[in-house]
């Protein structure tokens, strides 16, 4: 990894500016990444019980959470989840720390259970140093590369400039992700032709937007740009047949990462297609539904700990993710396998049959796509046997267009269910920006 000299590099400048000490996470960086295979389980056992007993001496909601006065080992100690963090922040943090000396930012909402959270400053740095030097696998410098970003951002004014300010000093350029229009995506589409994006980095279903029209005018964006190097996805799932279109259109690499606000990238694709999971700053684990630590190979629940976050407790966090640890991991050296789903993405059928809600995204999006007109659709489960699908398309379907969809979900489900298809000329996205696909209300 390469350490330069922050002085002349204008986004390690504005991460010491605001108190972030990048140089000293860098350092300590190195020396994590130094540790051998051999000598990683010490390492991390010690990590473990040291971020474990700075919480239990100087964190009163976590001693409360536990609520226990000796844990015999890891394993027993309880998960956190989500909703165990709906209360004031200032009643969260460590001794020591306080709502002005730490980073403060909040979860976008999608899992329906939002939260404030901090980090402190070394730990966001240290956090940084990692993304930099992953990114760097893909010829990507923070301080020089130009980044062409699809994530939401606040619509007040105010607001608004000030993270066009932050942008322009992390060397990034923001689109809109609110409105997908043809003449906005035309617009997207200029901007890439003037300027030399170095990458592309954001939600997944927005970039796949933009594919789709170019697809729709037979463009191809390494000809519109020819400066791009990678285009990474994040936040939403990236199903086969999205990753082909982006490839097809972009024809550029198509990298997957998978990762959290709140904590940390927790799992990047190198440049052989295998999704390292972070070691360096986190400890992953997968559990069964009663809490029980899953063998390599198992499909699970994703529990995270932020090894380095002192001043705000995340120590087996549940992230509200279904995914597998390949059978090779290590402890240094651990690899998702396989990112399936959210735990609250399930519609209950009325037989009793339960299907995660990326049947229905895979299905919708396969029979979608076919017919070359649909932009984006969202389906809500509103009843046991009553789904309404609202998508966004210059043509509505006709009644035998929505008799093989029908006929399709059937198949696959189970029959005897009601669709309710609804037209409409956009869809509502929440503050973030993201599109949530499939909701159960049930």
């Amino acid at each position: 990894m390469k350490i330069r000299n922050d002085v002349f590099n204008l986004f390690n400048l504005t991460l010491r500016l605001n108190g972030f000490p990048i140089a000293k996470a860098k350092k300590e960086l190195a020396k994590i990444v130094a540790v051998s295979e051999t000598d990683y389980s010490n390492f991390l056992q010690q990590k473990k019980a040291d971020i474990l007993h700075f919480h239990l001496l100087h964190n009163s909601f976590y001693k409360e959470f536990v609520a226990v006065k000796t844990i015999a080992k890891w394993e027993d100690l309880p998960v956190m989840r989500k909703v165990d963090f709906q209360r004031p922040l200032k009643e969260r943090l460590s001794e020591g720390y306080s709502e002005s000396s730490v980073y403060i930012n909040k979860t976008s909402g999608s899992s329906g259970d939002p939260f404030v959270f901090a980090k402190d400053k070394f730990c966001h740095a240290l956090i940084w140093a990692n993304i930099m030097r992953r990114f760097d696998w893909y010829g990507i410098d923070f301080n020089h590369s130009l980044q062409a970003r699809f994530y939401g951002m606040p619509l007040d004014f105010k607001a608004n400039k000030i993270l066009r300010i932050k942008d322009f000093l992390s060397h990034r350029y923001r689109f809109n992700i609110f409105d997908f229009s043809d003449v906005a995506l035309e617009k997207m589409v200029v901007k890439f032709r003037t300027t030399k994006f170095d990458y592309i980095n954001g939600y997944t279903g927005s970039i796949v937007i933009l594919a789709q029209y170019l697809k729709r005018r037979n463009l191809f964006l390494d000809e519109i740009c020819p400066t791009l190097k990678v285009c990474i996805v994040t936040s939403e799932m990236l199903f086969d047949a999205d990753k082909l279109l982006l490839e097809e259109r972009f024809r550029i690499p198509v990298i997957n990462e998978y990762g959290s606000a709140e904590l940390d990238i927790i799992a990047l694709e190198n440049p052989e297609g295998i999704w390292k999971i972070n070691a360096e700053t986190l400890f992953v684990e997968i559990l069964d539904e009663n809490g029980k630590v899953l063998p390599n190979g198992a499909e699970g629940r994703i529990v995270v700990t932020s090894l380095f976050n002192k001043a705000h407790p995340m120590i087996r966090y549940e992230v509200g993710d279904i995914g597998i640890l390949d059978e090779k991991s290590t402890l240094k050296n651990p690899i998702l396998k396989k990112l399936i789903g959210r735990t609250n993405d399930v519609a209950m059928l009325p037989s009793g049959k339960k299907s995660p809600g990326m049947t229905f995204y895979s299905i919708t999006k396969k029979l979608f796509n076919d017919e070359g007109k649909v932009k984006e659709f969202v389906i809500t489960q509103t009843k046991r046997d009553t789904f309404v699908i609202e998508y966004v398309s210059e043509i509505e379907f006709t009644v035998a267009e929505i008799e093989v969809i029908q006929k399709v979900f059937s198949d696959f489900l189970e029959p005897g269910l009601h669709y309710i298809f609804i037209r409409k000329p956009f869809l509502e996205r929440a503050k973030s920006g993201k599109l949530k696909q499939f909701r159960s209300l049930v």
